[in-house]
């Protein structure tokens, strides 16, 4: 039978767990810092080894979002993330221009290499410039395998076809839309040519059955930058813990790790803060 007796003492238990609820430390939103970054960073391994310390040292834990330059600036442009860290200088800078971004700092480079098949069928490791190496395997009509997503790496790439004079649109050229990661592999079973970052090409190496074409030189080299979401744009994000990733990124300690990291023994990305 439902008393009044009983109706009081679920009254007071629903009041006791309500007030129990309040007072509990639940786990905070703002202990979350929202990353939206290259799929190269993720790819490569470098992240699994760098937050896990920031985490531990602040408190924070990051929720990595892995994806294309263009849909990491997109997402702070909707205010979706509180810090991204990408590697397309001018689109970063328009960034920055439009009011998204502030604060940013260079933290990181390594550099873009042009992969192909062991026995280069379009000779580009004669070549003298990364401009030169693509017009060769265009004029070769060779396969030639681009991400196709709006990635810092696609950006890259489609600069490179510009400053060669060559609209990508020739027979073998095939955009995939793809991460970096799916494209080496695309590449690999056809036995083309693709634009990678090589920290992304250092990991998957072992399972690729390609080569280093060509590298090196200003026009394949690729720096990376954290910048923070601009507070007066969106007043609510955790502007806090982007702050202190940001900070944690550029200090000894982190550098020192970012300079430490290997895959196969060979490191993968250079520290540049203040240099």
């Amino acid at each position: 039978m439902f008393t009044v007796k009983r109706l009081s003492s679920l009254i007071f238990s629903a009041s006791l767990t309500v007030s129990m609820m309040t007072s509990l430390p639940a786990k905070a939103d703002n202990q979350i810092v929202k990353l939206a970054t290259t799929t190269s960073t993720e790819n490569s391994g470098l992240l699994g080894y760098l937050l896990p310390k920031f985490e531990q040292e602040s408190g924070y834990q990051v929720q990595v979002i892995a994806t294309g330059t263009g849909k990491a600036l997109k997402l702070g442009r909707q205010g979706d993330i509180d810090v991204v860290m990408t590697h397309a200088p001018a689109a970063e800078a328009k960034f920055v221009e439009q009011g998204y971004g502030i604060e940013p700092r260079g933290i990181m480079a390594n550099d873009f290499v042009i992969l192909g098949p062991k026995n280069d069928p379009a000779n580009i490791r004669d070549s003298k410039t990364a401009e030169q190496a693509f017009s060769k395997i265009a004029n070769t009509k060779q396969i030639f395998i681009s991400r196709g997503d709006n990635s810092g790496t696609h950006m890259k790439e489609l600069a490179i076809w510009k400053d060669a004079g060559i609209q990508p649109g020739f027979k073998g050229y095939t955009s995939v839309g793809q991460g970096m990661g799916k494209t080496l592999q695309m590449a690999n079973e056809l036995q083309g040519y693709t634009l990678s970052d090589r920290g992304t090409y250092v990991a998957y190496k072992n399972k690729l059955d390609m080569a280093v074409d060509f590298d090196g030189g200003k026009t394949l080299a690729n720096p990376y930058q954290i910048m923070l979401i601009n507070s007066k744009k969106y007043p609510d994000l955790n502007h806090k813990g982007a702050q202190a990733l940001s900070n944690w990124l550029i200090s000894p300690e982190a550098q020192q790790m970012i300079n430490s990291y290997r895959v196969n023994g060979e490191q993968l990305f250079k520290a540049t803060y203040g240099k």
